[in-house]
């Protein structure tokens, strides 16, 4: 199933899915934690793709993440 253009929107796909990208999050290494702000990108919430399932990664008002299946 192709992504409608609200699903490239809001999601942080990689760039080999073939979703534009309109900013390049670098691949985390361990020891190097990833900061949400560059995950994120402004936005609120973002669709992951992990193993063929999709997680929706929302930051609350009060600062918190919530992963959701």
């Amino acid at each position: 199933m192709s992504p409608t253009p609200t699903d490239l929107a809001s999601s942080a796909e990689p760039a080999h899915a073939g979703a534009p990208a309109s900013r390049t999050v670098q691949p985390s290494v361990a020891g190097q934690p990833l900061s949400s702000d560059a995950l994120l990108a402004g936005r609120t919430a973002v669709t992951i793709e992990h193993l063929g399932e999709r997680y929706v990664l929302r930051a609350t008002r009060s600062g918190k993440l919530i992963l959701t299946k």
